[in-house]
């Protein structure tokens, strides 16, 4: 059921004890499985560590693919990818950590990948109001590898599980990841 009107909810994200990358996600009675960094979770994140940060981050945005799929069903602000959408990584550049358009000279990410990744992917509050440089960027919500094999430093789920919790969200939710 789309969350109109209800209390934001909290994403919470806790790593699995056997294995620092994987993870489990709770959102009222739902609990899915996750990716999460290749580093595990840590309260300091560097550009480029591979771990997933410590904290508590409001789902902002959510971007999709629209050539792989219709747009999820929620309340937050939602806008298609378009090929040349980028998100700058680059801790030297003043667009540290915000969306740039391609071509871009700097370091950055590709948002509209090859892989499904990115079909539909949350941007969190991390590190975005101020972008410190060097504290991380690109920081997402995103569709998991079929594996679940570690991200960058994101959480990851299924394309189903992601359109499930998507759902339950509102303005104000929060993913909170615990160690």
């Amino acid at each position: 059921m789309l969350n109109s009107g209800k209390p934001a909810e909290t994403l919470e994200v806790r790593p699995l004890a056997r294995d620092r990358t994987r993870g489990i996600i709770r959102l009222g009675p739902i609990t899915v499985p996750c990716a999460l960094g290749r580093s595990g979770v840590i309260a300091r994140k560097k550009e480029g560590d591979g771990a997933t940060p410590l904290g508590c981050f409001e789902l902002l945005h959510v971007f999709y693919r629209p050539d792989r799929g219709r747009p999820p069903k929620t309340v937050l602000p939602v806008e298609p990818i378009t090929s040349d959408a980028g998100w700058c990584d680059d801790p030297g550049h003043r667009l540290y950590n915000r969306p740039v358009t391609l071509p871009f000279a700097a370091s950055h990410e590709k948002m509209w990948r090859d892989d499904r990744l990115y079909d539909v992917v949350v941007v969190l509050d991390c590190n975005m109001y101020p972008a410190v440089r060097g504290r991380g960027s690109a920081i997402f919500f995103h569709i998991a590898r079929e594996s679940y094999t570690p991200t960058e430093g994101c959480v990851a789920v299924s394309p189903a599980h992601m359109r499930l919790l998507l759902e339950r969200a509102a303005p104000g939710s929060c993913m909170t990841i615990r160690r």
